[in-house]
């Protein structure tokens, strides 16, 4: 067979054959249309195939997109005897109520897995302090409760057992943990109830947010919160944020409160917020939290240690202004109840790029939950 170009849009070609009878050759010539092939598919097989592939891709990138927009946003979810709060996809805490003696949250990871609290007791991590083993990530606990200790794990403590959940909610914007509680003595004697509530926001920078909200109950007679500092809402930070490293070493961490005092000076004065922040992972990073003006006693005192214990406490008058025992003291008639509500922010950088009076004030105008 010989090939050759006629034109742009057409090869002629010659095919030959013998005939074996009369022993003669013979040729014919051919001329196929540029772009078209005898052996190829026809239109229809042609035209399924693409169809095929098209909707192989649409499925592909339906599934893509499908799951992106089901990261997004804030997922609350029952996993392995926790509740898992996850910010676009990412683990940003977990909230521990089975079998603790008192509900918290851990760990409280940044945008890049830094762990915001300390990892003792919840994991051994080598370099960490073992004191104060009741300091577990975030939580609420006081130390005299009609004379009983829910804050410490002593022998003679009270515990805050977990009862039910109110709400589990996900969300574009934010996502809830809801949950109610019972304070038992070691007698087995309810003191008190409790519902908490936890908003989780989905991060529109590079800081995290949540607002922990408690509505303490006095469902078994009257209740008396003692005059103690040791409480209430509460913070264990990471070692390396502390202000004094183990054995009186210097440390990286700085403390600042909304009246301009830094340091030693923040412990049991009165603020309406504390800044707490340092090194992590080689980063500096801040931990503020705010009290909001509807709570009793606002400004609150801060129970804020150098050791990386970040506590606002509203009844530990006693120790923090040396007033006489039981100044502090808040009673709550049996059948009512107190709220408290608080914001923590966990930001990137120190006090000064956090921004906190402007972020304090955004939120304070914010109506009340």
């Amino acid at each position: 067979m010989m090939l050759s170009l006629t034109a742009d849009t057409a090869i002629e070609s010659t095919e030959c054959s013998k005939d074996m009878n009369r022993e003669k050759r013979w040729c014919k010539r051919v001329i196929t249309p540029r772009g078209t092939d005898r052996n190829r598919p026809k239109r229809g097989a042609l035209l399924l195939f693409r169809v095929i592939i098209g909707l192989g891709i649409a499925a592909f990138m339906a599934g893509t997109v499908g799951q992106a927009a089901e990261s997004r946003g804030v997922k609350v979810y029952e996993t392995n005897n926790v509740i898992r709060v996850e910010l676009n996809g990412q683990l940003f805490t977990a909230y521990n109520f089975r079998d603790v003696s008192r509900p918290f949250l851990f760990p409280i990871l940044g945008p890049g897995d830094e762990h915001f609290t300390r990892r003792w007791p919840q994991e051994e991590v080598p370099g960490e302090e073992r004191d104060h083993p009741h300091h577990r990530g975030l939580w609420w606990a006081h130390g005299e409760a009609n004379g009983v200790d829910f804050w410490s794990e002593g022998k003679d403590a009270g515990r805050t057992v977990h009862q039910s959940f109110a709400e589990l909610k996900s969300g574009t914007d934010s996502g809830v943990i809801s949950s109610r509680n019972r304070w038992i003595a070691k007698d087995g004697k309810i003191i008190a109830s409790d519902e908490r509530t936890m908003r989780f926001y989905a991060p529109t920078g590079p800081g995290r947010m949540l607002d922990f909200t408690i509505t303490i109950f006095a469902s078994n007679g009257d209740l008396v919160l003692g005059d103690t500092k040791e409480g209430s809402m509460a913070i264990r930070l990471a070692e390396s944020m502390r202000l004094k490293q183990p054995k009186d070493a210097p440390g990286e961490g700085h403390i600042t409160n909304s009246e301009g005092l830094t340091g030693g000076e923040t412990w049991g004065k009165r603020a309406k917020w504390v800044d707490y922040t340092g090194p992590v992972d080689g980063h500096t990073v801040g931990v503020a939290l705010f009290d909001r003006p509807s709570n009793p006693r606002f400004p609150t005192w801060w129970h804020v240690r150098d050791y990386g214990l970040f506590a606002a406490n509203p009844f530990g008058v006693h120790d923090f202004e040396k007033k006489e025992k039981g100044t502090g003291d808040l009673k709550i008639p049996a059948g009512q109840s107190i709220t408290f509500r608080y914001r923590f922010l966990f930001h990137p950088g120190d006090t000064a790029s956090a921004q906190l009076p402007a972020r304090f004030e955004e939120w304070v105008k914010l109506p009340t939950p």
